[in-house]
């Protein structure tokens, strides 16, 4: 497998209920190497870009609104097969489905508030660096 880098978030709730420094030390013991961080508030306008691709979905506006309440914690990683490993350990979309031992299992409150982002594809990723970490 080849070493690839991927884009995360730590959500806001996570954030302000005190766990990101749990999500992160998984991060790191799961073999990942963050070769960026650093801890944001995402503007409305950064939020809908962000989330453009489900601009004409219901719930646009609810995950614009969820992303950009309080402070995140954005990452770049890398490691061999990243965007699939960071998947892996995020655990599905919905908390209630993610398996034992996923960050979403062990801090998503439901699939509003599901603790994690992750890119899902080699091109999603390179977008959503771009947007975060365009100096990467």
């Amino acid at each position: 497998m080849a070493v690839e880098r991927t884009f995360a978030i730590i959500k806001p709730h996570v954030v302000v209920d005190g766990n990101s420094g749990d999500v992160i030390s998984l991060i790191e013991r799961n073999g990942f190497d963050i070769v960026g961080m650093r801890k944001m508030h995402i503007s409305q306008e950064l939020a809908q870009q962000f989330y453009n691709v489900h601009n004409q979905k219901p719930f646009f506006g609810e995950l614009v609104g969820n992303i950009a309440a309080s402070p995140v914690i954005v990452m770049a990683l890398e490691r061999d097969g990243a965007i699939g490993a960071w998947r892996d350990l995020m655990g599905a979309t919905n908390p209630d489905a993610a398996a034992i031992g996923t960050l979403r299992a062990m801090f998503g409150k439901n699939i509003s508030f599901n603790a994690t982002h992750g890119s899902d594809a080699p091109e999603t990723a390179s977008y959503e660096l771009g947007l975060f970490f365009a100096d990467l």
